[in-house]
């Protein structure tokens, strides 16, 4: 299924090597994928969106200035001034445009998951921060993730929402 292209990794290319370029949830379902469906155990199949398709969203957007001046000098002593940083940040990613192709490669590999399983395929949209599980600290659950979402539309919302999640209150504390 699929080749990688842009922004967009399918699982059965991916190794635990590529925890940098999809963090460590999708480098360890692609490791599954990749060594345990030849075997003959049902793993559904996916791809994952690179980092660098966030970190283009940030610098080609121009936000990233802006996003700076919002954490200097954040302090979890003012509840309520950090929760209107965390929003500010979260609607300067969701708002940003995405990339030129990202857009069109999640959409042509969603298209392949559903000539795969069937036109109305839901996906999980998940974050899989590339610095998930370090050694001395966990950091799982920061983000959002999204359940059965079906369609292009509702995919490239959920893949922004996803990207906004990294400025939740809890993922910035």
């Amino acid at each position: 299924m699929g080749k990688s292209s842009g922004y967009i990794r399918w699982y059965g290319e991916l190794t635990l090597g590529d925890v940098p370029l999809v963090g460590g949830k999708n480098a360890s379902l692609g490791e599954m994928y990749r060594e345990l469906a030849p075997r003959g155990l049902k793993i559904p199949n996916g791809f994952a969106v690179t980092a660098e398709a966030y970190r283009d969203l940030v610098r080609g957007a121009g936000i990233l200035p802006e996003m700076e001046a919002l954490v200097a000098g954040l302090s979890r002593e003012d509840l309520d001034e950090f929760s209107r940083r965390g929003q500010r940040l979260r609607e300067l990613i969701y708002q940003a445009p995405l990339p030129p192709g990202l857009a069109d490669g999640i959409a042509s590999a969603y298209g392949a998951l559903c000539d795969e399983y069937g036109e109305r395929t839901d996906v999980a949209v998940r974050s899989s921060a590339t610095a998930e599980d370090l050694p001395t600290a966990s950091f799982a659950v920061q983000q959002e993730s999204y359940l059965n979402i079906r369609g292009t539309a509702q995919l490239l919302d959920a893949c922004r929402r996803c990207f906004a999640s990294l400025f939740t209150d809890r993922a910035i504390s």
